[in-house]
């Protein structure tokens, strides 16, 4: 069984696997474990100690005297050093390191050959220190996550012009910055775009080291610092409250209903310019936080049955489109939401959400939980569910805030607030009723 990523999901799906008597090997792209949460180490989650450990794993490492933490919101670094490395120690073989994987497919079977297809093994082409091999397996499970693509700072989904340009001379990011990157920008100005919770992250600490101006596409902040203290995740909604008084105590200059159309070079600085003509100040770096995407690059021999706007998988979609969803659950699902018209071929993890930006650990969890036991036939197993998610849906999807006039539903996030920031009381999720608030 070949595993894509040794991220969070991918270990896990070779501790389920293992658990279950199956042989997985994890093909992980990085020098180590985690490779992609280094890279954001020094950002705290917003799920507890208790919600970032698999039970497969645990069971795994509990013979090593390793215990689980229990309290506390760790960064990714603190993720990594005492749950994932651990993880991975233990996997220990079965865990290979710089092996890129550049492409699946069948055995002797390019995308267009039926014939005799489902009968024959995967091929899986790897990239490696010593140079291109292949393996071949009876199932392919892909946690290889969306860190590597992240969305540009273009309004279209498109680099804006002159963003590459941009980037070569280090005037444009796509990571949060760490502490000492903040401290070189001190007494700077810095530029952030996006309206997710990365972002929010990214206003609030260069807000202590530098001029902040945060970009949004949407019509007002409100609509993109979330449920405040009826956040059911509340270090999440934490974050929403401190973004939002950073903004009204002046620390951080909004800019609403901007997209970005060009970036172009100022001197030793860069200088966004909308679609609508608006040119913001010279900034000394350009944080662009606008989500991920998923590569299906390695993937395009194999039949995928994507949905055509998250490029998810066609059944979990519509669970997690924000185009639909304002609020709400994103209900626990597995193997049967995940399956492809490649029988044994799994996508999971982030991954597994496309362009969608609500995952959480637990959901991965599960996800590889019920892949494992349907790989290994205990279909019963597989389509149970052993996960109560807490509330966590999608709040505020681009359909609803790309639209000045549309109202916002009330169930997980602010209400529509027409002069002033303001973080409404929760309406309650069970009734996501609409409503449109006037306030002053």
């Amino acid at each position: 069984m070949v595993v894509i990523g040794a991220g969070p999901q991918g270990l896990a799906a070779a501790a389920h696997l293992l658990e279950r008597g199956l042989e997985p090997l994890v093909l992980e792209a990085g020098a180590g474990p985690a490779a992609a949460v280094r890279e954001w180490s020094h950002v705290r989650l917003f799920s507890p100690w208790p919600e970032l450990v698999d039970g497969a794993a645990a069971r795994l490492l509990a013979p090593t005297g390793w215990t689980a933490p229990s309290s506390g919101y760790p960064t990714g670094g603190e993720w990594v050093e005492r749950y994932l490395a651990p993880l991975a120690a233990v996997l220990a073989g079965r865990v290979r390191y710089e092996a890129r994987v550049v492409g699946v497919s069948r055995r002797s079977r390019d995308r267009l050959v039926s014939a005799g297809r489902e009968n024959q093994p995967f091929t899986v082409s790897v990239a490696g220190p010593a140079g291109e091999y292949r393996l071949e397996a009876r199932a392919v499970i892909d946690a290889s996550g969306t860190w590597a693509i992240p969305g540009p700072a273009g309004a279209d989904g498109l680099p804006a012009l002159g963003e590459a340009a941009a980037v070569e001379l280090g005037l444009v990011s796509y990571r949060p910055p760490a502490p000492a990157e903040m401290a070189g920008l001190a007494g700077g100005h810095v530029v952030v775009v996006g309206s997710g919770h990365s972002a929010m992250t990214a206003v609030i600490e260069l807000a202590g080291w530098a001029r902040v101006t945060w970009v949004l596409r949407r019509g007002q902040v409100g609509d993109a610092v979330g449920g405040g203290a009826s956040d059911a995740l509340p270090q999440r909604g934490a974050l929403g409250l401190r973004a939002k008084a950073a903004v009204e105590d002046g620390r951080v200059r909004p800019v609403t209903g901007f997209r970005t159309d060009q970036i172009t070079m100022d001197g030793a600085g860069a200088v966004l310019v909308g679609q609508d003509g608006r040119r913001l100040d010279r900034a000394d770096l350009v944080v662009v936080l606008t989500g991920f995407r998923p590569d299906l690059s390695f993937v395009s021999e194999l039949r995928l049955d994507l949905d055509p706007v998250l490029q998810a998988p066609r059944e979990l979609a519509p669970e997690i489109d924000p185009n639909v969803h304002s609020c709400g659950s994103v209900r626990p699902h597995g193997a049967r939401e995940l399956a492809q018209p490649e029988q044994g071929f799994f996508l999971v993890g982030m991954k597994s959400y496309g362009r969608a930006p609500t995952f959480l650990a637990l959901t991965g969890y599960e996800q590889v939980r019920s892949v494992a036991a349907e790989l290994a036939g205990d279909h019963e197993a597989a389509a149970r569910i052993d996960l109560v998610l807490p509330e966590t849906g999608v709040c505020g999807g681009s359909g609803v805030f790309d639209d000045p006039d549309a109202t916002a539903a009330g169930c997980c996030g602010p209400s529509r607030a027409t002069v002033e920031l303001t973080v409404a009381p929760q309406g309650g999720s069970a009734t996501r009723k609409k409503t449109r608030v006037r306030s002053a």
